[in-house]
């Protein structure tokens, strides 16, 4: 299950530093002037996962395979974008395509890069770019609607269901709010996913601070500081300190980060991410490998058997079934049998984040 994270912000925040530090690479141009980024560059990034390396030491695979998350450095935005401005169709359309946004703040004054309004105001750049986001699917959704009432008049029932939530998001985008904060039901949340909507994608705010400001830095502040409710996911990093520290080894980062006193950003956004769209995790755990996969939240063990291979879902049996922790304390598949801790799961079962499954099927 591919999970794609656009990386969005005004020129010049240090969308393409993070971008090269998430992925550990120079890959996207980085550079102090407006749209130095113009095609989007695609990195793929492991999910951190501790669980793997206790796995590993228990069944000693040939390989281990962790999830990914895959980020997009989409090129600045600016205002008038969602008219065109700046490129602003290209950019749009580029954002349209992931799953979750990064929405990348500068907090960082440095008179030595250029800011595309001229002044550093977080509160008001977060505001810039996501009322660019609001105008554009206000279009979108003029559009949707207009085709919708027609059919909505004769009557058709799930037409006329659809233009009542339309009609509540667009009074919700009305008062400068994204979609993905409108108030739905379940099944409604389930309808927007098929309406391509830039602002109903979940938002994750990384607010890009100065080095010496980083260790020092309070993110429920910051929260305040830009207009953020408590709800909201937000990361505080420094983007520079971040790419400068992939030229570092592990232990050399960790001692690095000790003496300024900070921790780093990246596993934090890169976990912020992969939770932000309700994902889970479950494993694989054998002699040639020990693998996470990705499902959503709540998937039963059928669909999470056909992440793997379709088959695996049309000629599912069972699934064997040991938490995690059990694993662990048990030494295994072995250990969980014998004390009791593996289960033989059917097609109902709902699978948990951390299961350790062995599924059986005939195809």
């Amino acid at each position: 299950m591919a999970l794609q994270i656009g990386i969005v912000g005004l020129p010049n925040v240090g969308k393409s530093t993070l971008f090269n530090a998430l992925t550990g690479s120079r890959g996207a141009q980085a550079a102090n002037y407006p749209f130095c980024t113009i095609d989007p560059n695609v990195g793929i990034v492991e999910v951190p996962d501790e669980r793997l390396r206790a796995l590993e030491g228990i069944v000693h695979p040939e390989r281990t395979v962790p999830a990914a998350v895959e980020f997009v450095d989409i090129a600045g935005l600016v205002k008038g974008a969602s008219k065109g401005e700046g490129l602003g169709n290209k950019f749009l359309a580029a954002i349209r395509e992931v799953h979750a946004i990064c929405h990348v703040v500068r907090a960082f004054k440095g008179g030595d890069i250029i800011h595309v309004d001229g002044s550093v105001e977080p509160k008001r750049d977060r505001e810039t770019i996501e009322m660019e986001l609001i105008l554009a699917d206000l279009d979108h959704l003029a559009g949707r609607m207009d085709k919708l009432a027609g059919a909505a008049r004769t009557g058709d029932k799930e037409k006329i269901k659809e233009l009542a939530l339309l009609t509540r998001v667009k009074a919700h985008l009305d008062t400068g709010k994204v979609a993905f904060t409108c108030p739905m039901e379940p099944e409604e949340r389930v309808l927007m996913k098929q309406i391509p909507l830039l602002t109903g994608k979940p938002i994750i705010y990384a607010v890009n601070v100065a080095e010496e400001e980083l260790a020092s830095a309070d993110a429920e502040d910051m929260k305040r500081g830009i207009g953020l409710t408590d709800n909201e996911q937000l990361v505080i990093l420094c983007a520079k300190i971040e790419e400068d520290l992939q030229d570092l080894g592990a232990e050399e980062r960790k001692e690095y980060l000790q003496s300024i006193g900070a921790k780093s950003g990246l596993d934090q956004l890169i976990r912020a991410a992969y939770a932000a769209l309700g994902y889970a995790t479950y494993f694989t755990a054998g002699e040639k490998e020990v693998r996470a996969w990705t499902i959503t939240k709540g998937m039963a063990a059928p669909q999470a058997a056909g992440v793997i291979h379709t088959d695996f879902e049309k000629g599912f049996i069972r699934a064997e079934t040991v938490a995690f922790s059990d694993f662990i304390a048990n030494g295994g598949w072995q250990g969980a049998k014998e004390a009791g801790k593996q289960r033989s799961e059917g097609k109902e079962y709902i699978v948990q984040d951390g299961d350790v499954l062995l599924f059986k099927f005939n195809v």
